[in-house]
């Protein structure tokens, strides 16, 4: 079952409860975070953007966790297989954060030890600027990137979980157009709409302590026209609908159930092997030729972070709620696999 979210609604209601749950193609769900009745220390939201083409990209994270906040940033080299990740923690910032209550406007941003991140979202485009330093060794890296063109339809989820006033309040939007740059120390990378997209990662929400997630994610170009995709699994009551979901020239194509089909041998699953995805519907498959893996252990008193982040090349076709089918060959996007404990 798919229950799509057509009129505007806010998230809770008095109680602390969801008012709706499911998806929508469409940022009509008001995140009244002022009805929330449980404790600060549970609630967890963050912003993450992933810019990229087919030779780099950079990735970046604003988080406020409740008892722990988060500036992280990653710089991906695809030619070279090679990534460089530095994050910065701080200790129960507890809303201090003041994470923008709708993903269609406000401003972002984070001061730490050794960087400082801003994004800048005034309605009509977004500018992610900052720095860190000592990000490879002695050299900072800086950058100063806009995003624009928004698609017209994205995907958004209200997913519960069985435990009364959780929930995860989630918006990925694919397919914008990036201009702009980052350089690590002397040398210089740019990014060109003609080239270039992100995707936005936009999640609030309450959770339970313990999970693991799935999620893929592809944006690029066929044919002169931004194509992607959005797919993912594995917590929450997810009976009304998943976040699976095609992206073709603007417009968002619902599909069903998805599987990783990840590897494993010996109980241990082989990241770096080639993956086999396909959803229940038959409208998306897929290869996954790996990269490398952006791998991140963390283990600090309740805290528990084990990710593995897999970027490499899709293959496959997509079809639209149209019957259009859609080939691809070798789009370099991530497929990841996340076990939280936080």
């Amino acid at each position: 079952m798919q229950k799509e979210i057509i009129n505007s609604t806010n998230l809770l209601d008095k109680d602390g409860n969801l008012c709706v749950k499911g998806y929508a193609k469409k940022n009509i769900i008001k995140y009244n975070k002022e009805n929330l009745k449980t404790s600060k220390l549970l609630l967890k939201e963050w912003d993450y953007y992933y810019i990229g083409n087919d030779n780099y990209g950079l990735a970046l994270t604003i988080a406020d966790n409740g008892y722990m906040g988060l500036l992280s940033i990653s710089f991906l080299d695809f030619k070279n297989k090679k990534e460089i990740t530095k994050s910065d923690m701080i200790l129960f910032p507890l809303g201090k954060t003041r994470h923008p209550t709708s993903s269609s406007f406000g401003d972002l941003s984070m001061q730490t030890k050794n960087g400082y991140a801003m994004f800048k979202n005034d309605g009509k485009s977004r500018t992610i600027f900052g720095n860190f330093n000592n990000f490879d060794e002695d050299k900072k890296i800086e950058f100063n990137i806009e995003l624009s063109e928004e698609p017209s339809e994205s995907i958004t989820m209200v997913t519960p979980f069985t435990k009364e006033k959780r929930f995860y309040y989630n918006q990925k939007i694919n397919c914008l157009k990036a201009q702009g740059f980052f350089a690590i120390g002397n040398k210089k990378y740019l990014f060109d709409k003609k080239d270039s997209l992100a995707v936005l990662d936009w999640g609030r929400g309450v959770w339970t302590y313990k999970n693991t997630w799935y999620w893929g994610s592809l944006s690029c170009y066929i044919n002169n026209k931004t194509f992607g995709f959005n797919i993912g699994y594995g917590f929450g009551d997810t009976s009304s609908a998943t976040e699976n979901v095609i992206f073709y020239d603007g417009k968002a194509h619902k599909i069903n159930d998805i599987d990783f089909g990840i590897p494993n041998k010996d109980k241990e699953d082989k990241f770096l092997e080639q993956w086999k995805i396909t959803s229940s519907d038959k409208r998306l498959e897929l290869t996954f030729k790996p990269l490398f893996v952006r791998h991140a252990f963390t283990n600090a008193f309740v805290i528990c972070s084990l990710q593995n982040q897999v970027f490499g090349y899709f293959s496959g076709k997509a079809i639209l709620d149209d019957k259009t089918e859609i080939e691809f060959e070798n789009k370099l996007g991530f497929a990841e696999k996340v076990f939280n404990k936080w």
